[in-house]
């Protein structure tokens, strides 16, 4: 996937604000099982939030960048302990970057 733009990232992120976490990295860290769910949910939803709990062994940049790493997803940004991700689906797009 070629590299987003900073126009097309601010774009996701104003798209992600309203959006609640629907995964949580706890204690085991990034798993290949949680890569994988994540993915479908990418699939589904393209843009998605990811919570990194305060007893996790990663913070939310390593977390992400994982994430990054094993979905093949792009890393919008991560504030405090919350990741956001992008990737566009490959049946049914309905995100429409600028």
């Amino acid at each position: 996937m070629q590299s987003l733009t900073n126009r097309q990232k601010r774009f996701l992120k104003s798209k992600a604000h309203h959006l609640n976490p629907i995964f949580q990295v706890g204690k085991q860290g990034v798993t290949d099982e949680m890569a994988k769910q994540i993915n479908f949910a990418l699939e589904a939803r393209e843009l998605i939030k990811v919570n990194v709990l305060r007893n996790a062994d990663v913070d939310a940049k390593e977390a992400g960048e994982l994430l990054q790493q094993k979905t093949g997803a792009e890393l919008i940004q991560t504030i405090g302990h919350i990741v956001v991700l992008y990737k566009p689906s490959e049946n049914e797009p309905t995100i429409q970057l600028p």
